[in-house]
C-alpha cells in the first residue's frame, strides 16, 4: 500500500506474533483498506462491524479465527469495547491478532491500554505513487494539482483521479472541483454537513473561503463534534479531511457564495477585499478589473494569480490578465491552474512560451522548438520577451543535447538596455550560443561576464542562470553561492516554482566541488520543494541525483532506494539513475558494466540526453574503460573544457583522466600532477586509490602502499566505507600484512551538521522540530540522522542520548 509502510509492517508483525492494534485516521485515510489488507493475509478472519451491539460482538469474538477485525470501532458502545479489550488481554501471547479502525481522537476514550497506530496524510511521493497506479497517463502538473487538493487523503486522491476525463488528465481542461458526487468519501462528508445547523454551515462556508472569516469559536461547535473540523488552542481551524474545504465551497449555491464573499469584502481591506468584491460581482466590471490588476502587480504570486484571474473574468479584453494569472500560478507552484487559462489565449506568444516552459524538462525538444518560435516572433517587437524565451530555449537545447537554430536567432538579438539584469541575460544567451556552436573560448568570456554582473542582480531566475554559468566555467563555489541566493530570494517572494530549480543548481555545484554532504542536503530540500510546487519531473530528477550522490560514496542501499523513488518517466531521471548504478558497479569492481552504462549516456543521439550530463560522466567513464574506450571526441571535449576553466580541481581531474589513458612515465607524471592540484577530500582520495592501483599493478608495491593508506584513511573519514574497503583490498594486494591495522585519521566522528542534529535529537526533539530549528526539510533531517545512527553504531534515539550524554 503506497505510503503505508509503517502500518503494513506493524500489521505484519501482529499477524506473525499475535496481539492487538488500533489504527486511527481521518475519513478517507485508508483505515478500512488496511483492515482488508490484513484480513486477506489471515485465515480465517472474523469481521466485527462498528454498528454491532454487545451481544453480537460477544458472539463474533466467540468464533475461532486467526484475526479479528473491527471496522468503525468508534461507533461501538462502551460495553462492547470492554468485551474487546478483555478479549485482547486473554489472547495475549497467542498467535491471534485483533485489529480495529477508528477516527482520530476517539481511541483514547475506548482503547485505553491497546497500542494505537495513527495514519497521517500521505507524503507527496507516496501520493504520486498511488496516483500513477490509478491513472498512469496523467500529466505531471495535473498529478501535482490533485495531490495538493487532496491534502494527502488517499480516498480523495483516487476518487478524483478516476473521475477525470482524458482532456483533464492531459491538463487541457480544468480539474473538477471538490469530490465526485458518487465517491464514498464525498457522500459521507455531504451527509455529515447536511446534519449540521444552518448557522454552522454558513460559518463553514465563510471559513472555506478565507481563514480570517470569523473567530474560531463562532458557531463551529457542532462541526467540531462531528469531526469535520479541529480547532487548535490558538484558534486555528483545520478541515477534516482538507478536501472538505473545497467540497463546502463548491456545493454551496452561487448566491450563498456571493453573499459570503460580500461579507468578507466588507470585513477586509486592500487586495483581499478587492478579490472578494470581484467574487461577489455577477457581471463585467472594467473599473474593478483595472483595480485588481494594479493591486496584484506588487503581490506575492499566489494571491496575484487569484486577483488576475478575477480581473480577467471582469474585463472586456481578458487576454492580459489571463496571461498574468497563468504566469503567477506557475510561479506560485500551481501548474495545474496554468494550462486551462492559457488555452483561452493559446495564440499569444507568451502563452505558448509558458506551456513550453512547463514541459521543458519532460520533453525538451518540443519545448525548444516552441520557445525558438516564440523568440523569433518577439525579436522585432518585444526584446525583453524574446530574451526570456531565449534563456529558456538555451536550457532546452542543453537538456536535449541539440542546438537547433538557437545560435542563428541569438545573433539577431539587439539589446539596448544596459542595466545589469538585461545585460546579464544577454551575456548568458550569447555564452550558450557560442557553447552550442563549439566556440568555447568565446562562451567562457561571456559566462565570466555573467558572473561579474550577478552581484548587481536580484531576479532569482537570472541568478539561477548565473549560477549555471559559474558551473560552466568551473567555479563551483561561486555557482553554489549564487544559486543559494536565488533560492532565498525566490522563497521570500513566494515564487515557489523557482526554489527547487535553484536548489538543484546548488546540488550540482556542490557535487562538482566534491562536497557531497552539502549536495545531498540541497538535493533533499530541492526534491521536497519541487513536490510542494507541483514540479514532479524536477522532483524525480533530484531523487535520481540523490542516487548519484549515494553511488559516489558507494552506498548501494541508499542509491537503489533513491533510484526506485524516482519514477524515471523522464530522460533526465533515467540517465541519472544510469549514472548512479554505474558508480555502484565501479566501486564494487564491475568496470565493464559501469562503462557500458556510462557510454550509453555519452553516446546518446542528439535530442536525447543532457549535454551537460554527457560531460559530467566522462571522468567516471575514463576510469571504468581506461584506454580501451574509443569515443575520443568526448574525452577531448572534457579535456579542453577542464583546461579552459583554469581551476585547480578540474585540472587535477583532467590530469587523472590523462593518467588513466597513458602508461609508463607519462602516467606517473599525470598522476603526480593531479595530486599536486587536489585539495584534501574525496577527489584526492580517489586519485590516491587509482594511482596506488596503477603502481601495484606495475609491482611498485612500496610506493603503492603509501598512496593506498592515504586513500583508506580519507575514505573512512568521509564515510565512504565501500571505497575504503576497495582501497584496503588493493593495499593488501600490495603487500600490507592483514594483521597490521590500517590507520584512520583521528577527528570528530560526525560532520558539524550531523553533530547539531544528533545533539537536538538526543535532547528529545522530533525530526520536524529539528527541521524547523535548523531550517531544513524533515527529509533532510531523516537522511542525516540515519547516517548518524550508522556512524555511531546505534539503533535508537535512546542509545544516541546515552552515547552523547553519559
Amino acid at each position: 500500500m503506497a505510503g503505508r509502510d509503517e502500518a503494513t509492517a506493524a500489521i505484519a508483525r501482529l499477524l506473525r506474533d499475535g496481539g492487538a492494534l488500533v489504527v486511527t485516521g481521518e475519513p478517507g485515510s485508508g483505515r478500512s483498506s488496511l483492515l482488508r489488507w490484513a484480513a486477506a493475509r489471515a485465515f480465517p478472519a472474523v469481521w466485527v462491524p462498528g454498528y454491532a451491539d454487545e451481544i453480537r460482538v460477544q458472539r463474533l469474538l466467540a468464533r475461532e479465527a486467526a484475526l479479528y477485525v473491527v471496522d468503525d470501532a468508534d461507533l461501538l458502545d462502551p460495553s462492547s469495547w470492554q468485551l474487546i479489550k478483555r478479549f485482547a488481554r486473554r489472547v495475549a501471547g497467542f498467535p491471534v491478532g485483533l485489529i480495529a479502525a477508528a477516527l482520530p481522537g476517539s481511541a483514547p476514550g475506548f482503547a485505553g491500554g491497546l497500542p494505537v497506530l495513527p495514519l497521517g496524510p500521505l507524503d507527496d511521493h507516496a501520493a504520486q505513487t498511488l496516483l500513477l497506479r490509478v491513472s498512469p497517463d496523467i500529466a505531471d502538473f495535473v498529478a501535482a494539482g490533485l495531490i495538493r487538493r487532496s491534502g494527502g487523503n488517499p480516498s480523495a486522491l483516487t476518487a478524483s483521479a478516476r473521475a477525470l476525463s482524458l482532456p483533464q488528465r492531459r491538463g487541457l481542461a480544468p480539474l473538477p472541483p471538490g469530490l465526485p458526487p458518487d465517491s464514498v468519501l464525498g457522500q459521507r462528508l455531504r451527509a455529515a454537513l447536511a446534519a449540521l445547523p444552518p448557522a454552522t454551515r454558513s460559518s463553514l462556508l465563510r471559513l472555506s473561503i478565507d481563514d480570517r472569516a470569523l473567530p474560531a469559536s463562532t458557531g463551529l461547535e457542532p462541526a467540531e463534534a462531528a469531526g469535520l473540523v479541529t480547532i487548535s488552542p490558538s484558534g486555528d481551524v483545520r478541515f477534516v479531511p482538507p478536501v472538505l474545504r473545497e467540497v463546502i465551497y463548491q456545493d454551496a449555491p452561487s448566491s450563498a457564495r456571493r453573499e459570503a464573499h460580500g461579507t468578507l469584502a466588507r470585513a477586509l481591506d486592500g487586495l483581499p477585499a478587492l478579490i472578494h468584491r470581484a467574487a461577489a460581482t455577477a457581471g463585467p466590471d472594467q473599473a474593478l478589473s483595472r483595480d485588481l490588476g494594479a493591486a496584484a502587480a506588487g503581490a506575492a504570486p499566489a494571491q496575484a494569480a487569484v486577483a488576475f484571474r478575477y480581473a480577467a473574468a471582469l474585463a472586456d479584453d481578458p487576454a492580459e490578465p489571463l496571461l498574468s494569472a497563468a504566469r503567477s500560478f506557475w510561479l506560485a507552484g500551481r501548474p495545474d491552474e496554468v494550462v486551462p487559462l492559457v488555452q483561452r489565449v493559446s495564440a499569444h506568444p507568451r502563452a505558448r512560451g509558458l506551456i513550453a516552459e512547463i514541459g521543458l524538462r519532460s520533453d525538451p525538444l518540443p519545448a525548444r522548438d516552441a520557445l525558438l518560435d516564440v523568440a523569433a516572433e518577439l525579436i522585432p517587437v518585444d526584446t525583453p520577451g524574446a530574451l526570456s524565451a531565449l534563456l529558456l530555449a538555451g536550457e532546452a537545447c542543453c537538456r536535449a543535447g541539440d542546438p537547433g537554430r538557437y545560435a542563428a536567432l541569438v545573433s539577431r538579438l539587439e539589446i539596448v538596455d544596459p542595466s545589469p539584469g538585461p545585460a546579464l541575460a544577454h551575456r548568458q544567451v550569447l555564452g550558450l550560443a557560442a557553447l552550442l556552436r563549439g566556440q568555447h573560448d568565446e562562451s567562457f568570456e561571456h559566462f565570466r561576464a555573467v558572473l561579474a554582473l550577478a552581484p548587481r542582480v536580484d531576479d532569482p531566475a537570472l541568478l539561477v542562470a548565473a549560477a549555471m554559468a559559474g558551473i560552466m566555467v568551473g567555479q563551483d563555489r561561486r555557482g553554489a553561492s549564487l544559486a543559494a541566493r536565488a533560492a532565498s530570494l525566490a522563497f521570500a517572494a513566494g515564487a515557489h516554482a523557482l526554489v527547487p530549480a535553484a536548489l538543484e543548481v546548488v546540488a550540482y555545484a556542490e557535487l562538482a566541488g566534491g562536497r557531497y554532504d552539502a549536495a545531498t542536503t540541497a538535493a533533499l530540500d530541492g526534491a521536497a520543494a519541487a513536490r510542494r510546487s507541483g514540479r514532479l519531473d524536477l522532483a524525480d530528477s533530484l531523487l535520481a541525483l540523490l542516487g548519484v550522490l549515494a553511488g559516489l560514496v558507494g552506498d548501494r542501499p541508499t542509491g537503489e532506494r533513491r533510484c526506485r523513488e524516482a519514477t524515471a518517466r523522464h530522460t533526465e531521471a533515467r540517465d541519472l539513475t544510469g549514472w548512479a548504478y554505474a558508480l555502484l558497479d565501479l566501486v564494487e569492481g564491475r568496470p565493464s558494466s559501469a562503462a557500458e552504462r556510462l557510454a550509453a549516456i555519452v553516446a546518446a543521439p542528439p535530442g536525447r540526453g543532457s549535454a551537460v550530463l554527457r560531460v559530467a560522466v566522462i571522468p567516471h567513464l575514463v576510469e571504468a574503460a581506461g584506454a580501451a574506450w574509443t569515443l575520443d571526441p568526448a574525452i577531448a571535449m572534457f579535456d579542453c573544457w577542464a583546461g579552459r576553466t583554469g581551476e585547480a580541481p578540474w585540472l587535477a581531474i583532467r590530469a587523472r583522466c590523462r593518467a588513466l589513458r597513458a602508461d609508463g612515465v607519462a602516467a606517473d607524471d599525470h598522476f603526480r600532477e593531479a595530486l599536486r592540484r587536489h585539495d584534501a577530500g574525496f577527489a584526492r582520495a580517489h586519485t590516491e586509490l587509482l594511482y596506488g592501483r596503477h603502481l601495484r599493478r606495475r609491482r611498485r608495491h612500496l610506493e603503492a602502499r603509501t598512496h593506498l593508506r592515504q586513500a583508506v584513511e580519507t575514505f573512512h573519514r568521509l564515510d565512504a566505507d565501500p571505497w575504503a574497503a576497495q582501497a584496503a583490498r588493493e593495499l593488501r594486494a600490495a603487500g600490507e600484512r592483514a594483521s597490521a591495522p590500517v590507520p584512520v585519521t583521528s577527528g570528530p566522528p560526525l560532520t558539524a551538521q550531523q553533530e547539531r542534529i544528533a545533539g537536538l535529537v538526543a535532547g528529545g526533539a522530533t525530526n520536524r522540530e529539528v527541521a524547523q530549528q535548523l531550517q531544513l526539510s524533515p527529509r533532510t533531517v531523516d537522511h542525516h540522522l540515519r547516517n548518524v545512527f550508522a556512524r555511531l553504531g546505534v539503533r535508537s534515539r535512546t542509545e544516541l542520548a546515552r552515547i552523547l550524554y553519559e
